[in-house]
């Protein structure tokens, strides 16, 4: 739950990108690839990656009450949501070059990323991380922090060898 905070400070920023981009009609492109960046590497790679890989694989291993189960299925499609809307995010931001259209796309995209991520983190902190941990032992819990510990660790070695075989390919 610790990530979402950060995450939340990332939406707040957002929200101050969309009033910049409905006064000005600008987009601010370096803002935008910043977001992006932070988006898929710390909210989806790190944060939804812990969940995807750690937390529900261990709660598919559990006997999960239905709507428990119907939670995490909603939390997966949520995912893959925030994926494409971050990917439809880029293209816009791609096409900006200060047309009205594109501006408009990439405040609708923010929008959605932000109408979105509040209620994905509600839904996760106070209905289905605390629902979850009910299916745990206190050592199952703490081997799962200790692998999501592990998780992070890797992250970043992961994220700048990916960096550098895209720079080796140009």
């Amino acid at each position: 739950m610790a990530e979402h905070r950060l995450i939340e400070r990332m939406i707040a920023l957002m929200e101050q990108e969309i009033l910049s981009v409905s006064e000005t009609g600008r987009v601010h492109s370096e803002f935008i690839d910043e977001a992006v960046d932070f988006i898929r590497t710390y909210a989806d790679r790190i944060h939804h990656g812990k969940e995807e890989e750690i937390l529900f694989r261990a709660c598919a291993k559990k006997e999960l009450k239905e709507e428990d189960m119907k939670m995490m299925k909603e939390l997966i499609e949520e995912h893959k949501y925030g994926r494409q809307t971050v990917a439809e995010l880029v293209q816009a931001g791609e096409a900006y070059k200060g047309e009205r259209a594109a501006t408009e796309a990439v405040g609708r995209k923010l929008k959605e990323l932000t109408g979105f991520y509040p209620k994905h983190i509600r839904k996760e902190d106070e209905v289905f991380f605390l629902n979850s941990e009910k299916y745990f032992s206190e050592e199952e819990l703490g081997k799962m922090l200790s692998d999501f510990r592990e998780f992070d660790s890797s992250m970043i070695h992961e994220k700048y060898s990916a960096v550098i075989k895209s720079l080796e390919k140009k």
